[in-house]
C-alpha cells in the first residue's frame, strides 16, 4: 500500500523529526523504519544483527538524507534497552515502535524453558520497559506516539503456540489499556495486529506458513492507523481471518487454532 505525501507529512506534523525503531533489520520493522526515513523522519534503529542495521543505516541516510543512529542489540539483554535508552536523551523523540520479537512453536512440555523465557523478555518485558520510559517523555512533551506490536493470535488461545500467543495477549491488552489512559495526555497508542507474514519471524519459530503478507503491504496501512485507532488489523487477509473467527465461541475459536497451528507445525513432531 502506498504511503501519501500527505500521510508522511502528517507523521512529521504530528510526531516529530526522530523515531526509535526495534526490530528494524528485517520484516515488519524494517518497513514501519523505511517508511519513516522516507517521511524525512530521523531514526534511531535497534536490532540484532550489528552489520545488516550498520547497512540499513548507510542506505538510509544516503537515500533520504535523514540521521541514522544504531544501536545493535538483543533487547532481551537489559544493557541494551539501557543503551537505547541514554541514545535518545539529546533526540527530540516523538516516536516509538517496538518491533523486536519472536515466537517459539510446537508442544509446549517440548520447547526449551530457556527459550521461552527469552521470548518474555523480548516480547513483553522489553517491551514494557521501552513503552513506560517514552510514554513519560511524551506526556512531558504533550504529544507522541507509539506503536506495538500484537498479533491475530493475541484474541485466543493458541496451542502449538501457546506462550507466543499469551505475550501477544499481553501487548494487545497493555496497548488497549494505555491508548485509553494516554489519549488525553496527548499520546497515541496503536497495537498493530496483522496475520502471517513473509519475514524471519516463519524461519525461527519453525512454522510452515501458508498464506501470508508481505511487511511491504502492511507497513504503510500501520503508519496510517496510528492516531486514528486503537487496534489495526493490517492487510486483507489479517481481516478476512480475525472477522470470520469474530462471532465465534472462544473455545471454538482455541479449537480453530489447534488446527491451524497444528498443520504449521506438524513437521517438527515428524522430524524427532
Amino acid at each position: 500500500m502506498k504511503f501519501s505525501a500527505k500521510e508522511k507529512n502528517r507523521m512529521k506534523e504530528k510526531y516529530g523529526s526522530w523515531a526509535v525503531v526495534t526490530g528494524a533489520s528485517s520484516g515488519i520493522g524494517y518497513e514501519l523504519a523505511l517508511r519513516l526515513a522516507e517521511a524525512g523522519i530521523n531514526l534511531l534503529i535497534n536490532a540484532r544483527n550489528e552489520l545488516k542495521l550498520e547497512e540499513i543505516r548507510q542506505d538510509f541516510q544516503r537515500r533520504f538524507a535523514v540521521q541514522v543512529l544504531s544501536v545493535p542489540g538483543d533487547v532481551s539483554s537489559e544493557d541494551t534497552i539501557n543503551t537505547i535508552i541514554e541514545s535518545s536523551k539529546n533526540l527530540e523523540v516523538g516516536l516509538l515502535i517496538v518491533s523486536a520479537g519472536f515466537g517459539t512453536s510446537g508442544e509446549f512440555i517440548n520447547n526449551s524453558i530457556e527459550a521461552e523465557k527469552s521470548m518474555l523478555r523480548v516480547n513483553c518485558e522489553a517491551l514494557l520497559i521501552l513503552t513506560h520510559h517514552f510514554s513519560k517523555v511524551f506526556v512531558q512533551h504533550k504529544r507522541g506516539g507509539i506503536i506495538l506490536m500484537s498479533s491475530m493470535v493475541a484474541f485466543q488461545g493458541v496451542p502449538h503456540a501457546a506462550n507466543y500467543a499469551a505475550t501477544k495477549a499481553y501487548v494487545q491488552s497493555l496497548a488497549e489499556a494505555l491508548a485509553i489512559e494516554l489519549k488525553p495526555l496527548g499520546v497515541d497508542i496503536l497495537a498493530a495486529a496483522p496475520g502471517p507474514v513473509k519475514s524471519g519471524f516463519g524461519q525461527r519459530a519453525d512454522m510452515k506458513m501458508g498464506f501470508s503478507l508481505t511487511p511491504e503491504q502492511i507497513g504503510a496501512p500501520i503508519l496510517k492507523a496510528l492516531g486514528r485507532k486503537t487496534t489495526v488489523l493490517p492487510g486483507t487477509l489479517t481481516k478476512f481471518l480475525v472477522y470470520s473467527l469474530m462471532t465465534v465461541p472462544r473455545r471454538v475459536k482455541v479449537l480453530i487454532m489447534n488446527k491451524v497451528m497444528g498443520n504449521m507445525t506438524r513437521h517438527q513432531a515428524q522430524s524427532t
